[in-house]
């Protein structure tokens, strides 16, 4: 599959940007996992603008991420066009445009996926950024609004003909937000479409390997994003690639695997952002890497306080040492 002239491999898989999740260290992690396609957490074309410090760091990206996508959002069409400027200047691989968040902060302003109710700003927005940039162009958006108005197949269209190089589409309304079950039939129905030629990714729900294989079997997309599912299991995508590869499914993955990747997750948050804020936004993963553990809430409690880097090495090895044999649930 080919994005542009960005060669990835035959059913490539997308870690899905996420705001405070998806920053330099997860993203290192997800990319010794097989993912073939990264993107930055989204970036507000207006904190851009702003020279907004958060907005701003969330633009630096490593040699070793490639290929990488930086992922802009906002309402105002000049904004994001001078922000999507700014985000070339970094070097990524390529400019996506969230079209899709349906948080009501972003949605209810008109940015995300609350474009879904303007289809003409959106396309316009769209064919601005892909006329003032030179790299790629893609969107991430969804079926539509609300169930009274799945206009994406006929939005695809539009999209595409504004110049962009791949189109990512969530199988939910911004009304479902994430709940009930995401619909592909809407995302088969856009490959069906013969005047499509450029690639389609599914995202929702994917969160096993059986699920990622029938999205490509069924629905015949060229790539799958995944993203919730990434939180606290990011070798994810090794599971997949090799049910894709083989048929077969690999093992859990065991206690003490998880520890070395807890502590090698560690020391690049602390390397990349110091000792403080590295520990602070590693404790959103830590405790998830240990999903399932019985009696484990006391060690928990410790492993996502503690503010010293040996303190929580400690916690880990103790960790492994007591609960090394055991059965996790993921």
């Amino acid at each position: 599959m080919k994005i542009a002239d960005i060669q990835l491999r035959e059913k490539p898989l997308f870690l899905a940007p996420m705001e405070d999740v998806t920053d330099a260290s997860f993203r290192y992690v997800c990319k010794k996992f097989g993912a073939d396609m990264m993107y930055t957490e989204f970036v507000s074309s207006d904190g851009l603008i702003r020279d907004a410090r958060k907005s701003l760091e969330k633009l630096v990206i490593y040699e070793y991420e490639r290929p990488i996508g930086i992922q802009i959002y906002g309402h105002i069409p000049e904004a994001m066009t001078e922000a999507a400027k700014m985000a070339e200047a970094a070097k990524p691989d390529l400019i996506d445009i969230n079209f899709g968040c349906p948080v009501n902060k972003i949605a209810k302003r008109g940015a995300g996926s609350g474009m879904m109710r303007e289809p003409d700003k959106m396309v316009a927005i769209t064919e601005s950024i892909v006329k003032n940039v030179s790299l790629p162009v893609t969107v991430k958006t969804r079926l539509g609004w609300d169930e009274d108005s799945k206009i994406i197949v006929e939005l695809a269209e539009r999209l595409q003909d504004t110049g962009i190089s791949a189109l990512t589409v969530h199988g939910r309304t911004r009304a479902q937000m994430y709940k009930g079950e995401a619909d592909w039939t809407l995302i088969g129905k856009i490959k069906e479409n013969p005047r499509m030629r450029i690639p389609i990714i599914g995202n929702g729900d994917i969160a096993s390997p059986e699920q990622a294989k029938e999205a490509f079997d069924r629905f015949g997309v060229d790539g799958i994003m995944i993203g919730r599912a990434t939180f606290g299991h990011p070798w994810i995508f090794r599971e997949i690639r090799h049910y894709l590869d083989t048929g077969e499914k690999l093992p859990p993955m065991d206690v003490p695997e998880r520890v070395r990747l807890a502590k090698e997750h560690l020391a690049k948050s602390i390397e990349i952002k110091g000792e403080r804020v590295g520990i602070l936004e590693m404790r959103r993963h830590l405790s998830c890497y240990f999903k399932g553990l019985p009696d484990f809430k006391e060690t928990r409690l410790k492993l996502v306080t503690s503010l010293s880097p040996d303190e929580i090495y400690s916690i880990l090895d103790y960790i492994e040492e007591r609960w090394g044999d055991t059965e996790t649930t993921l």
